[in-house]
């Protein structure tokens, strides 16, 4: 499913990433860990295809078999919007437009038709029990609510995998437990994989496996 070679990341002289590999399978849910600094956020960016490592023959960024840094920016872009989700701390909803319309955004720049998006829209809003809210912007939804539209918007259409920067940060501790367990059910119900960049240790303890980062390199 996700496989990372030979991963190197170098912002001017600050080396941010060293050598780093990995290998995660479809429908597993693993969360990485570690302190401030040690270079979680850049790899989810890197193996979410939102950056790219430094140049190396060596080195390679596999999603579904696909070697992504060999496709072009359009190619990359298309890949992106079909088979990538994205879920970080802060929800990043539009707050002109209702939950309905957010979570049809990606479903849009994909090409769904209008019917086709609202229809599956309304679906995920129904399971994650926000069929209530479809017509309400951000500001009228509480802060696990907005974060639950996000994680639709995320499922859109139907991506082979998660990314999740500090998901529940910004959230109180029931609205974590509550997304926390959501992700749990994503995964039983549709298969989905999770990659979740987290700093809350419950969440951690939870997933199938937790990988410890310290100084740009996996230590376990």
């Amino acid at each position: 499913m996700v496989v990372a070679k030979r991963i190197y990341k170098n912002y001017g002289d600050v080396e941010v990433l060293k050598d780093v590999n990995l290998q995660i399978k479809k429908g597993e849910i693993v969360a990485i860990v570690g302190p401030s600094g040690a270079g979680k956020t850049t790899l989810l960016q890197i193996l979410g295809t939102l950056d790219k490592p430094n140049e190396n023959k060596n080195t390679e960024v596999i999603l579904n078999s696909q070697n992504i840094l060999n496709f072009s920016d359009k190619e990359l872009s298309k890949f992106r919007n079909q088979q990538i989700g994205f879920i970080f701390q802060f929800h990043q909803l539009l707050p002109e437009f209702t939950a309905l319309e957010n979570i049809c955004i990606p479903a849009f720049i994909g090409n769904k038709s209008k019917n086709e998006a609202e229809k599956e829209a309304k679906r995920l809003l129904e399971f994650l029990g926000l069929s209530h809210r479809i017509n309400h912007k951000p500001n009228e939804l509480s802060g696990g609510e907005q974060q639950r539209v996000a994680v639709a918007r995320a499922l859109i259409n139907s991506p082979s995998v998660i990314f999740a920067d500090e998901p529940s940060g910004n959230l109180d501790s029931e609205s974590a437990k509550n997304l926390h367990d959501l992700f749990f059910k994503l995964r039983d119900e549709f298969g989905q994989t999770f990659i979740i960049v987290t700093h809350n240790r419950t969440l951690a303890d939870m997933a199938d496996r937790k990988l410890e980062m310290k100084d740009g390199v996996i230590i376990n």
